[in-house]
C-alpha cells in the first residue's frame, strides 16, 4: 500500500512474524534485526555496514531472489563486485571461495561446509523462537469457559486454548545436515508413516553429492492433527463463524478437519488423530562477529556439534579401534627400540673406557 525503498522493517513486517508471531517461524529472523548491533549480525549492524535485506536479496522486476527450496536462486557462485547486478544471495558472491586470508586451512572447508555453519554458532540471540508446538492439547478452558493463557519465564505464551502447548528457546544451537539447496515437502496428498515422527521437510543432497554442504537448520517439533484413516496430513479449518466447523469457534477437531478438507478438495476418512512432526528451516542470518565463529574443536571432537552427522570420517570425532591399536603398538615398539639403543650405547661406551 506504500511504494518506496525497502528496509529491514518493511521486509520484516512479514518475514519476522511469519507463522503467527515474532520469531515463530524463523529462528534467525525476528524484530531484533530492525536495529541490530554488531554482535547480533555483522552485516545488518545499524551502526556499521547497515545492510538492508535487498543488499543480498537482489531483484529483477520485483522477483526477489531467495536461496533455497525447489528452485535455488544461486546456481553459480560468481563473485559480484559492488557495481555488478548478479545474485549476491550466496556468501561466496562477496567473500569468494577462499575468504580466510590468515588461516588458509579453513579454506579447505568451504567446498563441503556452508559458511553459516561456523559463522552462526547460535540463533534467536535476542528474542525467543518457537521450537515446540503441540496442537493436541488445545481446547482446554477455565471453569467459566474463558480461554486459558499461560506464559513462560521468557514472557512468551506457553499455553493457549486456541493453539495448545508452545515451547520457546533463546540462543539455540542449530541442527546440521547435508544439503544442496533443494527442499521439498510432505503434502496433504502424500501418505505418511504414522508409526514415527513425520519429517515434513525433505532435504536433498548427501555426502556423495558434490553440490551438498553441511548446513545449519532450525528444527521445529510438534504434534498436529492428521487423518488417521487415510494416513495423510490435513488442512483443518481454523477461522470462521460458530457452527462452520472453524476450530477456533467450535473447538471440535472432527468438524474442523472435515470442513477444511472439503474446502481444500481432499478426502477425509472421518478418523482424527495426532502425529508428531518435524520441520527444518535453513539458518542464514544473525551472522556473528568473526571472533565468535566456531573453533575447530566445536566439530572435531567426540561430542562436537556434528556427532550425529554420520556417513563420513571426521578427524577428532571418529576413531578405529584397529588403527588405535596399531598406533599404540607402534609407540610401544619405538620406546623399546629407543631403550635398546640406549642400552647398547651405554654398554659399548663402558667397554671403550
Amino acid at each position: 500500500m506504500h511504494v518506496g525503498a525497502s528496509s529491514r522493517a518493511t521486509c520484516g513486517a512479514c518475514h519476522f512474524k511469519g507463522g503467527g508471531g515474532d520469531g515463530v517461524k524463523h529462528g534467525d529472523l525476528d524484530s531484533s534485526l530492525i536495529k541490530p548491533d554488531h554482535g547480533l549480525d555483522v552485516h545488518m549492524d545499524a551502526k556499521g555496514l547497515n545492510f538492508s535485506c535487498t543488499k543480498c536479496h537482489t531483484s529483477n522486476g520485483h522477483q526477489i531472489e531467495g536461496r533455497f527450496y525447489s528452485m535455488p536462486a544461486t546456481k553459480n557462485h560468481k563473485l559480484a563486485m559492488p557495481m555488478d547486478n548478479p545474485s549476491r544471495i550466496a556468501c561466496e558472491s562477496c567473500h569468494g571461495l577462499h575468504p580466510h586470508n590468515n588461516t588458509p586451512k579453513l579454506n579447505d572447508h568451504t567446498a563441503r561446509v556452508a559458511c553459516e555453519t561456523c559463522h552462526v554458532p547460535v540463533f534467536a540471540k535476542k528474542k525467543p523462537t518457537l521450537v515446540w508446538w503441540d496442537w493436541s492439547t488445545a481446547g482446554k478452558f477455565k471453569e467459566d469457559h474463558k480461554f486459558i493463557v499461560k506464559k513462560d519465564k521468557l514472557g512468551k505464551v506457553s499455553y493457549h486454548t486456541k493453539k495448545g502447548d508452545l515451547g520457546w528457546a533463546k540462543n539455540v544451537v542449530p541442527e546440521y545436515n547435508w544439503f544442496n539447496g533443494v527442499v521439498t515437502h510432505v503434502l496433504a496428498k502424500d501418505t505418511i508413516d504414522d508409526s514415527r515422527p513425520v519429517r515434513m521437510t525433505i532435504l536433498h543432497g548427501d555426502r556423495n553429492d558434490p553440490k551438498s554442504r553441511i548446513t545449519p537448520f532450525k528444527m521445529l517439533r510438534g504434534k498436529q492433527v492428521y487423518d488417521a484413516g487415510n494416513k495423510t496430513l490435513v488442512v483443518p479449518k481454523l477461522f470462521g463463524p460458530k457452527g462452520s466447523g472453524a476450530y477456533w469457534k467450535d473447538f471440535d477437531w472432527q468438524k474442523s478437519v472435515a470442513a477444511g478438507q472439503e474446502a481444500a478438495g481432499y478426502q477425509f476418512s472421518g478418523k482424527v488423530g495426532f502425529i508428531e512432526t518435524e520441520y527444518l528451516r535453513p539458518v542464514a542470518h544473525m551472522i556473528a562477529p568473526k571472533e565468535e565463529a566456531l573453533s575447530c574443536a566445536s566439530c572435531h571432537s567426540r561430542d562436537g556439534r556434528l556427532k550425529k552427522l554420520a556417513g563420513f570420517y571426521m578427524p577428532g570425532r571418529d576413531r578405529s579401534i584397529n588403527i588405535d591399536r596399531i598406533g599404540w603398538l607402534s609407540c610401544l615398539a619405538l620406546l623399546v627400540l629407543v631403550g635398546l639403543h640406549g642400552a647398547v650405547r651405554f654398554i659399548t661406551s663402558k667397554g671403550r673406557k
